[in-house]
């Protein structure tokens, strides 16, 4: 069973400061988390990141008290030795963990994902392969393009519109599923973004009438 997490001004600690952690933490900001960083050395990125004020950065080794008040934790020190203890603190705790290097210490993977607004779409190899894993999703981001973004928030829109002003469940369902039909999928698929909402539209209006 696969779930997406809530990350939204959840705190997330990442230790490690290299190349992998710098990727992991820009994942967690895109889903709108508030990251922390503990590591004894940054990358360029990231040091511009702390010094903007996007990250919280402590220079040093990790410590147990690290963990305070934590939703979500990245192994990413590159060092086994610290993973493992950063792991097991973890457990004690409750803590989501996951240890970049090995998988298996901890309780969930970061899969590789393209994001449009809204839309997730997560791939993941259950960590056996990571760079499968990313050379799949590098095929699905050009297939799924930005205009998927603006697309779902007009969708959604209409949708809370269509559950409020419409009583009879079957024909919810009918109107639904006319706004998210085959030919409005490949227009959106062909980057015909207002062919796409203006049939959208149609749809949500005619079922109304």
């Amino acid at each position: 069973m696969h779930i997406f997490l809530n990350l939204p001004d959840k705190k997330c600690l990442v230790v490690g400061g290299g190349p992998v952690a710098e990727r992991k933490v820009q994942a967690l900001l895109a889903y709108g988390a508030r990251v922390r960083v503990v590591s004894p050395a940054l990358t360029g990125c990231l040091s511009e990141l702390a010094a903007a004020g996007t990250i919280e950065y402590r220079r040093g080794e990790y410590r147990t008290d690290d963990l305070a008040g934590v939703f979500l934790v990245i192994g990413a020190a590159g060092r086994e030795e610290v993973n493992r203890q950063v792991a097991a603190d973890c457990e004690e705790r409750g803590l989501l963990i996951n240890v970049v290097d090995d998988p298996e210490k901890g309780n969930f993977f970061m899969p590789a994902h393209v994001k449009r607004g809204s839309l997730s779409i997560a791939v993941s190899t259950g960590g056996k392969s990571p760079l499968l894993a990313g050379r799949i999703r590098a095929e699905l981001e050009p297939v799924y393009g930005p205009q998927y973004a603006e697309f779902l928030d007009l969708l959604g829109d209409l949708r809370l519109q269509l559950m409020r002003e419409v009583a009879d469940p079957v024909k919810k369902k009918e109107i639904m599923n006319r706004m998210v039909d085959d030919e409005v999928l490949a227009l959106l698929k062909s980057g015909q973004l207002e062919r796409a909402k203006e049939r959208v539209i149609d749809a949500y209006r005619s079922g109304r009438g």
